[in-house]
């Protein structure tokens, strides 16, 4: 049993231009973002989503199963919100209690376990794909038993372990010949990572199989049409993402653990594909996707309103999945930029400052008077959801977070993810000393030394124009993409990457008509936005507007949320009518520009309701 790797780690034999690293290869510090964020993610988060799983009936829906009185409570797929926090508990090396053994006594001997069907609906099991979930709660459970594989020992992981391969011989045997798919990918990802672990090839080739059988109408029209499952085209053949977010990414992901460990280039040239035109015109500036809250959908191109934003909790998690494989597979830094924008902003807005609250949905703009009295459309994020898929994927994800920022082999390191911590490659140990991303410097020391030649490589990104850096002092060439630094090191070797990070104001293409005549203030790979409680006069929020002659300022004194904010020139457009259209041209009554707090967009909603808005109208003087 492999116990030492994260989430996703190719074969040997895989395609895959670059590898991770073991898991105690890497250290994060807990005074970092990301090492807090873990950290919190630890004594919170998770044990926040336990709790939930006994308050909301998900556990209790599996001990009825074993005999247990009672009805069924919450969605039908309830069972995979159970994994996900397993899975969370695994890779936080914390207790897992009873679900271990509870999972084992309800499993079928045939090995199907899934509480839904077993006790109320056995002559639906198997029956109706297209919305059954059967295979992704599957897929979560053998994710659950990937990391019980790679981070813990004794019972509880065996046991799980067990239960998973157990469900997917299960599945080889029923599917392995079969033209059916789940109408919610997930079980790609899976079962190709349990193949990782286990070496057993049919995992694999069933994998793939589910990523070729889909796009060929097997799931009929359901009730948005095929391509809501991404079943109206092959993955080989579609040209442009499309359905809902959430499975489209996941199916994507998986195909990306498929084509590298198959050696299909033609496969992994249609996902990247893919990313273009999801990244092209779909994806909000925040990294968010899916502007379509009726089927948590991907809009037509350029369909991106801010008030609208759906940008699933789980979709942004998805799609830096997806991103981590495509990393690994072609080593192209766009996939690292995308995975920082993702957590800066997409992933991290996600979860409140207590670490027991969370969006499912994640707007750009939240309008005065909103009714945020529905889960559907909150104005601040709530401790849980009637369909609770973000909560415990967000566990999962934080769990096992020092896994996604580097990568190593014997010849180097590889840093993606800047944060303080310690890294270990090849016999060299460095340690990594910054407070990014408030402040521009990483310094890197390198601690120990192997032998020989040996490469660290940074990643200069896109968002920067202008990267410095230096080698004990002297000044080396920093282009985009990776800086591969290879030589002989010595201990106390010390390089300074310095990421100028001046304020920034961004349009989105014309195209966008949503936010037309707008901007967005950007610092590095943080988004800020503009929050109703930092406003310091009495003006209607949606009158508000940006100066963009007027410079951007940098403020260190912090209100208790972050310690980097942004001093930004706004003035007040009084309404000259009160009907709701008008004749133009209209007068232009600005007020002087003055200077409101922004800040970042993931912390917005930790204080009182209100407005809120990453874009705001630019003033006309």
């Amino acid at each position: 049993m492999d116990t030492s790797y994260g989430p996703v780690v190719p074969t040997p034999e895989a395609v895959s231009a670059l590898r991770p690293l073991p898991r105690d290869a890497v250290a994060l510090s807990p005074a970092s973002l990301l090492g807090g964020w873990q950290e919190r993610n630890t004594a919170a988060t998770l044990p926040h989503c336990t709790g939930q799983l006994a308050e909301q009936g998900n556990l209790a829906n599996v001990r009825r199963v074993t005999g247990a009185d009672g009805e069924f409570r919450g969605f039908w797929f309830a069972d995979s919100d159970i994994y996900k926090t397993l899975e969370a508990a695994f890779w936080a090396d914390q207790e897992v209690g009873e679900i271990p053994a509870l999972l084992e006594k309800a499993q079928d001997p045939d090995g199907y376990l899934n509480s839904y069907y077993q006790v109320d609906h056995r002559d639906k099991q198997w029956a109706e794909l297209d919305f059954s979930h059967e295979m992704y709660c599957a897929g979560h459970l053998i994710q659950a038993a990937v990391a019980a594989a790679r981070s813990a020992s004794g019972d509880a992981a065996v046991q799980v372990l067990s239960v998973a391969r157990r469900f997917a011989d299960l599945l080889v045997r029923r599917y392995a010949a079969s033209n059916e798919v789940d109408g919610h990918p997930e079980i790609e990802t899976a079962l190709a990572e349990l193949y990782r672990v286990t070496g057993h090839r049919p995992y694999l080739d069933l994998a793939a199989r589910f990523v070729e059988n889909r796009g060929h109408g097997v799931l009929g029209e359901g009730r948005f049409g095929p391509r809501y499952f991404q079943d109206h085209e092959p993955v080989r053949t579609a040209a442009e993402v499309t359905g809902h977010v959430v499975r489209q990414v996941y199916l994507l992901a998986g195909a990306v653990d498929v084509a590298v460990e198959t050696g299909d280039t033609a496969l992994l040239d249609a996902v990247e594909r893919l990313w273009d035109s999801a990244l092209d015109s779909r994806t909000y500036l925040t990294g968010g996707q899916g502007s379509r809250h009726r089927d948590e959908a991907y809009g037509d191109p350029y369909e991106l309103p801010p008030d609208r934003a759906y940008a699933e909790s789980c979709a942004a998690i998805g799609s830096f999945q997806w991103a981590w494989r495509l990393l690994l597979a072609t080593g192209n830094a766009k996939y690292a930029d995308e995975m920082e924008r993702l957590l800066h902003n997409g992933i991290a807005g996600s979860t409140g400052i207590d670490g027991a609250t969370f969006f499912y949905s994640n707007p750009l703009q939240l309008r005065t008077g909103h009714d945020g009295s529905h889960e559907d459309a909150p104005s601040q994020r709530l401790p849980w959801y009637s369909c609770a898929c973000c909560p415990p994927n967000l566990a999962r994800l934080m769990a096992s977070l020092d896994n996604y920022t580097a990568t190593g082999s014997e010849r180097g390191l590889q840093l993606h993810l800047y944060t303080a911590g310690t890294f270990r490659a090849g016999g060299h140990a460095v340690e990594v000393e910054t407070t990014y991303p408030w402040d521009e410097t990483i310094a890197v020391t390198i601690t120990e030394v192997g032998p020989g030649p040996w490469t660290l490589s940074l990643r200069i990104p896109a968002w920067c124009t202008d990267a410095r850096l230096t080698v004990n002092g002297d000044p080396v060439p920093a282009g985009g993409g990776h800086v591969a630094l290879n030589r002989t090191w010595l201990v106390g070797d010390r390089v300074e990457l310095t990421l100028v990070m001046l304020p920034r104001l961004v349009a989105a293409h014309p195209r966008v008509d949503a936010v037309r005549g707008t901007a967005a203030v950007v610092r590095g790979p943080i988004v800020y936005c503009v929050e109703h409680a930092d406003v310091p006069f009495d003006a209607e929020f949606e009158d508000l507007e940006l100066d963009p002659s007027a410079p951007l300022h940098v403020s260190r004194d912090g209100n208790g949320l972050a310690p980097v904010l942004l001093r930004i020139p706004l003035r007040v457009r009084p309404t000259d009518t009160p009907h709701l259209y008008r004749t133009l041209p209209a007068p232009a009554r600005a007020t002087s520009p003055v200077a409101v707090t922004a800040i970042p967009y993931f912390l917005w909603a930790n204080r009182e309701p209100g407005p809120m808005r990453v874009f705001i109208p630019l003033s006309e003087r």
